[in-house]
């Protein structure tokens, strides 16, 4: 016998075994009389019916909408803070730069992190100790919880709208809002972003998140153009060089490039700009 089959003699003697004590409980199976389509299923899951019932619908758009806030809270989450400033100005200088893919988005994104980290961490420690903690030792509800939570945040995000003086936004979004506008004035009313007095409304968060994005939009352009600034000057000025020089097939960026890189690295580019965008971010 063959060195090769004797290796595989065992195995297949094994899956002969198993197959013939398999073949009865196959024939039970196959003799049983056939029964509902629901039979097969589990016991616990029901049938089209109970799934089509006003309970099995309600039920179903409870787990599809909770799984939908579980996959969009971490992005949520990060419009609520510095990332979205740290991040577009990061992106403006690769860009400057002129560095195609380096640093990688990796990178850029992962130092956007540490430092939302580094500038969140009063901000989330004050969600914590105000509602996270009371509430999981079951000295508050979920409303409350709710509340003491959100107004840390409502904070932070109403502190970056008021020092960039970008409180037209919130107006902007409050006008579409239903149910805002004074229906005998025709007016808005009095708001505040947060301590709001007899006479006042707080800002209803479904206007202030879209706000702050549009706010942090316009503050990381403006930081941005800063930024491009030095490297467009650079450009012009490497561009004029050769035009005069008569090397117009020489692309202006092969020579640019490297003077772009030793200035930025000259004058400790990454440190400013990283100085420059955690002292955006002031607490009032």
């Amino acid at each position: 016998m063959p060195l090769r089959f004797t290796r595989w003699l065992p195995i297949l003697v094994v899956a002969l075994s198993v197959a013939a004590g398999a073949l009865p409980a196959f024939a039970q199976t196959a003799a049983a009389p056939a029964g509902p389509t629901s039979s097969l299923l589990p016991t616990g899951l029901g049938g089209p019916e109970q799934w089509t019932s006003p309970e099995g619908l309600s039920s179903a758009l409870q787990v599809m909408i909770l799984l939908t806030v579980i996959s969009l809270a971490p992005a949520l989450l990060l419009m609520t803070t510095s990332f979205i400033r740290i991040l577009v100005v990061l992106g403006l200088l690769r860009q400057a730069l002129g560095t195609q893919q380096l640093p990688p988005s990796q990178v850029i994104t992962s130092i956007a992190l540490f430092m939302t980290v580094l500038l969140m961490t009063p901000v989330w420690t004050d969600v914590y100790e105000q509602a996270i903690k009371p509430y999981t030792e079951k000295e508050i509800s979920l409303e409350v919880a709710w509340e003491r939570g959100a107004a840390p945040i409502r904070r932070f995000m109403a502190n970056q709208i008021q020092l960039t003086e970008n409180g037209d936004d919130v107006y902007l979004f409050l006008k579409y809002m239903p149910g805002e506008i004074d229906s005998e004035t025709g007016e808005l009313p009095e708001y505040a972003y947060f301590d709001a007095a007899e006479n006042e409304r707080l800002v209803p968060l479904q206007a202030l998140l879209p706000a702050y994005m549009l706010s942090e939009l316009k503050t990381a352009f403006l930081i941005g153009f800063q930024v491009y600034l030095p490297f467009v000057i650079l450009d012009i000025v490497v561009a004029s060089v050769t035009i005069s020089m008569g090397m117009l097939m020489l692309p202006p960026v092969l020579i640019s490039l490297p003077f772009k890189l030793l200035l930025f690295v000259l004058v400790d580019g990454w440190r400013l700009v990283v100085e420059m965008l955690l002292e955006s971010f002031q607490y009032i």
